[in-house]
């Protein structure tokens, strides 16, 4: 039975469409097979109603260039790739996203990539793969981007913390430069601007900033 591929652009628009019909909070997933009969395997077992869209590209190279313009919530990988073992692409969308990834690799050397790929949150399970055994793996690796997920938009949080910290310790500063505050003063100085004004202390500051340090 030949597979149905489509390109990622009209996949994830088919997504959208599926997602907002039903309701219902689907994971898009790339599979990396140049084996078309496992990739056709993988495909039967992914729920339609819980994975989609599902795009499939047949090496290494194919899968960075549809990552280019499209991101997944996970992608499977079944290695050796026609372009290598795509020990490289797991590590480049470890590093570059939070997408689940699930690597396949042949039972004689599973122990050994495990190993290597274990610290990197990259999921590794030998072949030949069980339907019982790759439904605990989908579910461990949709377990894994949640948690990833929820730290990315924590650091988010945080960075944004951070440099709204650094602005308004900056204001500060300059209210203690040219206006001759003390650290208490300038701190209750923009506290009250804030709270009169109805703004944010960050964006007091930033108006402090703006005024002195053009001077």
């Amino acid at each position: 039975m030949p597979i149905e591929r489509k390109s990622a652009i009209e996949a994830n628009h088919e997504g959208r469409d599926v997602q907002m019909y039903s309701g219902k909070a689907q994971r898009s997933v790339l599979i990396v097979s140049s084996n078309e009969k496992t990739a056709s395997f993988i495909m039967q077992l992914l729920d339609p109603a819980l994975y989609h869209p599902v795009v499939l590209a047949k090496s290494g190279n194919e899968a960075s260039r549809i990552l280019i313009a499209s991101s997944f919530d996970i992608v499977i990988i079944n290695s050796p790739l026609s372009d290598g073992p795509g020990y490289e692409l797991a590590l480049n969308l470890h590093e570059k996203s939070v997408a689940g990834i699930l690597l396949m690799v042949k039972n004689e050397i599973f122990d050994e990539v495990c190993d290597q790929f274990e610290d990197y949150g990259i999921l590794t399970v030998s072949k030949p793969l069980s339907k019982q055994l790759f439904y605990q793996a989908l579910r461990l690796i949709v377990a894994i981007r949640e948690k990833l997920r929820t730290l990315e938009k924590e650091n988010v949080r945080l960075q944004v913390k951070i440099q709204e910290i650094r602005i308004i310790n900056r204001a500060k500063w300059t209210l203690i430069e040219y206006l001759k505050m003390s650290e208490a003063q300038a701190h209750r100085y923009i506290e009250k601007q804030a709270m009169d004004m109805r703004i944010t202390k960050r964006a007091v500051a930033e108006s402090i900033l703006k005024t002195y340090e053009s001077l």
